[in-house]
């Protein structure tokens, strides 16, 4: 049914795992979803050991915990090292890489440390066990009624077992081309949109409330006409007139009090994104011919119980950072899998033993479509998700339907300061400056979200 669809679109958000957002959806029926097939979600008697060796049990976010959506409370470890720590209990992986998942809470505990003495934005009271924490689905219920209401893939890795930027670059050119972590911010290899190009299949990539990050990242991108590119604003009025493109990419918003959920930022606020972008396509005229794909970029130091694969298929021969050989996918991340030609209730993986779900999965997804030649050995040997659309008729309601979104009721803790991503972003636009003009370093969320709005055209008139 793949050919069916003419809108592919694209929603990544920021740094949580799947247990930390989606391990207890099925937890009330044994971790089986209604159409009967098993789903891997937590049994609520996982740990990990705490600094002091004892175990630190998993435990429930609900809508009545202290600062819920503001949980973990910190911003976890996400490089390459920390996911290392978390994942086998030191920051140089073991040969063979078999994971553990037992050093979430020991990681967090340092983090939490060198985070207080820099100044760090900490929700107060935070504890290491904190980490533990994973939402129910009445406290992430729009997440949650999209994933019951339609696929959820409960065997979907990150890419690589690193931060924001190495994964954008897998989701969209299918590889990092060696790099391990966000000091690099551009790279040489074409996006999947030169292809699309090509082969004369429309593409836009949308940013919430300015120009999206992602346009710098990449050669083709950046040269790339202005059409191509819009804010949320223009998503929602394309998908209502019927005129959105082939594929179709989102940013969330990137500020502390943005909309991204990357830990500590508000998590209903994402909620509101996620709600906004599924009602915008459902509500428009091309809904029965869309498949929308919702995903994180990477884990973000948050828990999970599964133990990354190491089947991966390194991308080229580019030298990875830290001697990592690209065989190890990061952690799972939640992704849901949205069109009316899915039946509810699915649990959607690959067969096992075969090449897991990850961020190429994407690509190889676009590729299918429209008959596109890989971009790198790693979405070559990627697994797409046109299986998932097994409905020969499109389905008239809505999972939607009386979900209230939430709200947390509650200031931003990080308010006030850029957040990382707003000072990539600022860095990126600096570079595009002639020699001699220089653009001051956002010193606030403010100074930061202006900049971005404004681009570099009023310094390269100033």
């Amino acid at each position: 049914m793949l050919g069916s669809i003419e809108h592919i679109v694209v929603l990544m958000l920021e740094n949580r795992s799947f247990d930390h957002m989606l391990g207890y959806l099925y937890q009330d029926s044994g971790n089986v979803s209604p159409t009967g097939q098993p789903f891997e979600g937590l049994t609520g008697g996982e740990s990990n050991p705490g600094t002091d060796g004892k175990p630190v049990p998993v435990f429930p976010i609900t809508p009545s915990t202290p600062n819920a959506y503001f949980m973990p409370g910190a911003d976890p470890g996400e490089g390459y090292l920390a996911t290392n720590s978390q994942l086998f209990g030191s920051n140089t992986a073991p040969s063979p890489a078999t994971a553990t998942m037992q050093g979430f809470v020991t990681d967090y505990a340092y983090t939490l440390g060198w985070e207080a003495k820099e100044g760090w934005s900490i929700v107060g009271g935070t504890q290491p066990a904190d980490i533990m924490g994973c939402f129910t689905p009445e406290t992430l219920p729009v997440l949650s009624a999209l994933a019951k209401g339609f696929a959820v893939c409960d065997h979907w890795y990150g890419s690589v077992p690193t931060e924001t930027l190495p994964n954008r670059a897998f989701v969209l050119s299918g590889t990092s081309q060696g790099h391990m972590d966000d000091k690099t911010k551009t790279f040489t290899s074409p996006s999947i949109c030169a292809s699309l190009t090509k082969a004369g299949v429309s593409w836009k990539i949308y940013g919430y409330d300015a120009e999206p990050l992602t346009k710098h990242n990449f050669p083709d991108l950046t040269s790339a006409p202005a059409a191509n590119f819009g804010l949320f604003a223009d998503f929602q009025s394309d998908a209502a007139a019927g005129t959105l493109a082939g594929f179709t990419f989102l940013e969330p918003s990137w500020s502390a009090t943005g909309n991204s959920q990357h830990p500590n930022y508000d998590v209903a606020l994402g909620e509101q994104l996620i709600h906004d972008t599924y009602t915008a396509l459902r509500n428009g005229p091309g809904w029965d011919k869309t498949l929308f794909i919702l995903t994180y970029d990477e884990h973000g130091g948050c828990y999970d119980h599964v133990a990354p694969p190491t089947n991966a298929t390194p991308p080229d021969n580019a030298v990875g950072e830290f001697g990592f050989d690209f065989t190890r996918f990061g952690p799972r991340v939640p992704t849901v899998l949205v069109s009316p030609l899915i039946p509810a209730g699915t649990v959607y993986r690959v067969p096992a033993g075969a090449t897991p779900f990850d961020h190429t999965s994407v690509l190889k997804t676009i590729e299918a479509r429209w008959n596109l030649q890989p971009l790198t050995a790693r979405d070559a040997a990627a697994v797409d998700v046109g299986g998932v659309l097994t409905l020969t008729a499109a389905r008239t309601d809505d999972p939607l339907s009386g979900v209230v979104v939430p709200t947390s009721g509650a200031a931003t803790p990080a308010a006030g300061r850029p957040s990382h991503l707003q000072e990539v972003y600022a860095d990126l636009l600096a570079r595009q400056l002639p020699p001699g003009v220089q653009i001051p370093a956002p010193r606030t969320e403010a100074e930061a979200t202006r900049l971005l709005r404004e681009g570099v055209g009023r310094h390269h008139n100033g």
